[in-house]
This record gives C-alpha cells, structure tokens and sequence, in this order.
C-alpha cells in the first residue's frame, strides 16, 4: 500500500487554539492548574464563559486553519473570522469532515429555525454517542446536550461573542505568546523536514510524536505535518478533508517551559513527578521486559484497568512510553513499551539543570 504524500504547513494560528484547550484542561498536559486558572481569570466572565463553551462544539478546527492564507498566525485567524458572517462562523468552526450529511443538515436547520424538536434532539444525542464511541470519550451528558443544541439555535448570537473572546485572549495573552513561540517552530519545522528524509512516514510520526506508533496509518492521500509548541509532547490529529489529514507535532524544546518566565524545564518536571511514584516504576520495570497492553498490566500489577491507565497516561506525557495504536482480532489494541533512551535522558537532563544552576550562582558570587 503506497503510503500518503506527506506535506507541510506551520503557523501560531494552530496553537491559538491549541493553548486554549491546554488552558481549559491543563491536567491533561501536565500544566500546573494554579497557573491556568489564574489565566483564565485574566479574562472578562463573558468571554471565559464562551470559550468554555466552544469546547463543546469544537477544540482545534484542522478543516479551517489549514485554509488559512499565510502566514497563519492570530491576526489571520481573526481577520478571516471577521470577514465571515457571525451566524456562519459556528457552521464555518464546528462542521469538520467528520460530521455526517444528515448530522450537519439537522444542526444547519435548528439554526434556521432558532429552536429544536424532540426528534432532533434524540437523534443528535444518538449522533454524538456514536461520535464519543469511536473516539474512545465519555459520552455527552444532558445538560451539555442541550448546551449544545443552544448554541446552535443562537448561532448569530454565539458567533458575535465568541469573536469577541477571542480577540480578548489575543489581547490579555497570546500576542506576547506569539512572539515567544514563533522562533521555535520554524525551528522544529526545519528539523521534522530534515528528519523525514531519513525516516519512513511511521518512523517519522514516531520521533516527532515521542513515542506514538502506528501500525496502520489513517487512510488518507495527504498527511500535513504543523509544528506546536502547546501540544508538546502529545500530537494533535485529525480531519482537514476526506482525503487530508493534519498532525500537529511538538515544537516546544527539551529546556523550555510551557509557562512563560518558568525556570524549570516542563520535560524535567513531568518525568521526576512520572519516575516518583512506585507503581509507575513497576510499570516500566515490566515494559522494559516486553510491550504490553493495558489489560496485561493490569494483571501483572493487580490494579484495576482505570487505574494503570491513568498512570499510563503520566508516563506518556513524560515522553518514558511508545504507545502503539493497532488492530488485532478483537479490535484496535494500545500496547505500551517503555522508552529507555527517554529516562535516560531525564537524569541527563536533570544533571544539566542543577549544574547550570551551580554556574549561574557562582557568576553571581564572582560579581
């Protein structure tokens, strides 16, 4: 099977959205929740209130930014959302290629309408189910349903507001962080450019992601490969069209931290909290031995099977697993090995870290 024609593209625009889902869910990336929440209340209550609720229609619009005129940055991202009518700009948003033709005509007509029936909305309740399945999330509850569907009804309405958060978080945060950012990832863009003419694609996904592998890509006849600093070290992916699919790979680098003046590396800290805990030791003591799944790790270490995966999870956040998505006789499998080079690196790094702190003391003595 030939593999995907393997295109780039790179601009802060993707992490415009991409730092506002950190921000709204900073224990996923391991951010510290003190810092987030105080960022977010950086914000006007209005416009906090509409961000969190976009995060029910969409998180990061590949179909949408990756249509964007350079050079991709905030001030395109706003400027385009200005020229769009603002009861477009939900439909413009939150209608990926995922989305089925019956799903969009029925939320297109709740908005024409400004209001919905019983029959939409337990077809649109079925919809999203079947959506959180295959994505492997917990279902919508009632109340964010119905949240939803309100939006949609109110679609001008949310479109003016949601417009005006935006330019306010570009205001009170991610101008400057735009700046910081930038260098960054034309450098990560220029590496991951240089690493793909010595790996194959998967191998590729594999170096960039720290530690993803697919044993069978997505079916796509383009792969866009974007540089983020945000998402670092998990990769973002998803749709940009039926035939095109976008990864977002981390740009940040090892000795750099996600919030802005922080002196500690974001990497170092995530991997001594990963290596502290005794279970998660047990975990890679047994993955050096053999990849293994969640189920097998589970019995081995006696814990229940929520439990080794949230330990998995900080792990793999520490960039010290490979995770492997494939699909065997009973269904797509994850299958977790440990990455001994990778807590290798963490000592290195944390020897680094206190010995140029040893330097910048003794500078200051001789001073």
């Amino acid at each position: 099977m030939a593999l995907p024609k393997l295109l780039w593209d790179s601009g802060t625009a993707y992490d415009m959205f991409v730092s506002l889902n950190v921000i709204h869910e900073p224990a996923v990336f391991g951010l510290r929740s003190a810092w987030a929440a105080g960022m977010r209340a950086r914000l006007p209550v209005k416009n906090r209130e509409t961000l969190e609720q976009s995060k029910l229609l969409f998180k990061v619009p590949f179909h949408w930014i990756n249509t964007l005129p350079d050079p991709k940055d905030s001030f395109t991202v706003l400027y385009v959302l200005r020229q769009i009518p603002p009861g477009e700009r939900l439909h413009v948003l939150a209608i990926d290629p995922d989305k089925s033709s019956e799903v969009v005509e029925t939320l297109k007509g709740i908005t024409k309408r400004g209001k919905w029936n019983e029959k939409e909305q337990k077809f649109l309740k079925a919809a999203y189910t079947e959506e959180c399945d295959k994505k492997k999330k917990s279902p919508l509850s009632t109340k964010e349903l119905l949240n939803i569907l309100g939006l949609w009804a109110n679609a001008e309405e949310f479109g003016e507001r949601y417009l005006e958060a935006l330019r306010t978080y570009h205001e009170v945060f991610f101008a400057t962080e735009e700046k910081r950012i930038s260098p960054a990832l034309q450098g990560a863009l220029s590496n991951a450019q240089k690493l793909s003419e010595q790996l194959e694609l998967p191998d590729l996904l594999q170096e960039l992601s720290q530690g993803l592998r697919f044993t069978e890509l997505p079916k796509a006849a383009e792969f866009v490969l974007a540089p983020s600093y945000w998402c670092t070290p998990l990769m973002y992916y998803g749709k940009a069209s039926v035939k095109r699919w976008i990864f977002l790979f981390g740009a940040k680098p090892q000795d750099e931290s996600l919030i802005p003046g922080e002196d500690v590396p974001d990497a170092l800290l995530r991997a001594l909290k990963a290596l502290s805990d005794p279970t998660r030791l047990s975990i890679l003591h047994y993955l050096i031995e053999k990849p293994l799944t969640q189920s097998q790790l589970s019995r081995r270490l006696c814990l229940r099977t929520p439990t080794v995966i949230h330990h998995l999870k900080i792990l793999r956040l520490a960039g010290l697993v490979q995770l492997t998505l494939g699909i065997e006789e009973g269904g797509k499998v994850k299958r977790y090995a440990a990455r001994s080079d990778a807590v290798e690196a963490a000592f290195t790094s944390l020897k680094g870290f206190l010995e140029k702190g040893k330097i910048k003391n003794a500078d200051s003595n001789f001073k």
